[in-house]
């Protein structure tokens, strides 16, 4: 049980305020992005003066049996915290399989990792879950064909865009929203005036009420960083979810998405596959975005914790490379942090903690985070915090 220091990334999409409030440092007028806590090796977290994966390298019994029995002698996940204060690229992750296949198949080719044209970083899927700490703003998934074909004939621009959007709703399923999504992404001579279009009639409908309204002000708000980008015609096809406080959204491969605005926590399998599909000056790999891309539509899935204890709230989870759950603790109470037998990071979002174990006691204050190997088993908090948890989905 030790204090863990994370590590910062300016990524120009980044707040000024949000993560410096949070850790207590000034705000220098830099963009902080993410505040990484875990062991990637492209940013690992310090622990006693030790990066943490060099830790982990030399002492993997820190992470616990079961979860090296599954993901070999590393820690399979990385918690972060996400600052937005616009759009991110249209991105999506890839399965187990298809990381595997790529990795292998672009180091055959001798491409660097750090290659511009690079898609496969390392052979790892990269499930996600993103937890609101404020009013969040994120694209999720495909809105179903026939609804996004109506919203663009109420901005009054589908006679204008038929030969774009055409399939909406002359094709059924995956095959509509694949042969558009394809299509716009590769626009361009008078086609590519199609967004300059989109954009002026949004203006029109800017303060409309409900879905249109929304979709309007959606088309500006990435016209006003993307300008006349045709992903902003790709990301139109998307659904938009505002997650309130505490909610959360799951991203599985090959889930189309694309963080707005907006600050949470997010716990990924720690990997940095990304395979980008727009809304971007970097790399989009078309065939590969076919491969991987799940085309299907509707409704976007809203997740909210359960209360499995006293002071615990668990974030359901298809993947193994992680399970987070949100903890409490006021007054008397004291917490029993869940996630025994494997290695578990704890950041403290709010008040302050006090963790115990054998004996021995770690303090917290808002914006710090500890390490918790896998023979920490029992860990109690207390104090008045609340913070959040991640480990291994396998213990």
């Amino acid at each position: 049980m030790q204090l863990l220091h994370g590590t910062v990334q300016h990524y120009a999409w980044g707040t000024t305020d949000a993560i410096p409030d949070l850790l207590g440092v000034p705000a220098d007028g830099r963009p902080f992005a993410e505040y990484w806590l875990g062991a990637h090796p492209l940013s690992p977290s310090e622990l006693g003066g030790v990066s943490l994966d060099a830790v982990v390298h030399e002492h993997p019994e820190v992470i616990g049996q079961p979860s090296r029995n599954g993901f070999g002698d590393q820690l399979p996940y990385l918690m972060k915290v996400l600052s937005a204060r616009h759009a991110l690229s249209l991105q999506v992750h890839p399965s187990r399989d298809q990381a595997q296949e790529g990795f292998a198949r672009e180091n055959e080719a001798g491409l660097a990792l750090d290659a511009p044209e690079r898609t496969y970083r390392d052979n790892w899927p990269k499930p996600e879950l993103l937890i609101a700490l404020e009013e969040f703003h994120t694209l999720s998934g495909f809105r179903d064909p026939r609804r996004t074909a109506a919203l663009f004939d109420g901005l009054g621009v589908a006679e204008e865009l038929a030969s774009v959007i055409g399939p909406l709703t002359e094709r059924k399923g995956p095959a509509a929203l694949a042969e558009v999504f394809l299509d716009v992404l590769s626009l361009d001579g008078e086609r590519a005036k199609l967004s300059e279009l989109v954009c002026a009639a949004a203006m029109r409908h800017k303060d409309d009420d409900g879905e249109l309204g929304g979709f309007a002000r959606t088309v500006l708000e990435l016209d006003e960083v993307f300008p006349t980008d045709p992903g902003i015609l790709a990301a139109l096809l998307m659904n938009r979810v505002v997650l309130q406080p505490g909610e959360a959204v799951f991203v599985p491969a090959g889930h189309m998405h694309a963080h707005l605005r907006g600050t949470g926590i997010e716990v990924m399998a720690n990997s940095d596959n990304v395979i980008r599909g727009g809304l971007t000056p970097k790399h989009v790999d078309v065939s590969e975005l076919i491969k991987v891309v799940d085309f299907s539509s509707g409704d976007p899935e809203v997740t909210r914790p359960e209360r499995i204890a006293d002071g615990v709230d668990r974030y359901p989870t298809p993947c193994p490379e992680f399970d987070v759950w949100r903890v409490s603790a006021s007054g008397d109470a004291v917490v029993s942090l869940p996630g025994a037998g494997s290695a578990r990071i704890l950041l403290v979002t709010a008040g302050s903690a006090e963790l115990t174990a054998g004996g021995e006691s770690l303090h917290l204050s808002r914006g710090e985070s500890a390490f918790l190997a896998a023979a920490d088993l029992t860990v109690t908090l207390s104090g008045d915090a609340l913070g959040f948890v991640a480990a291994s989905g396998l213990r």
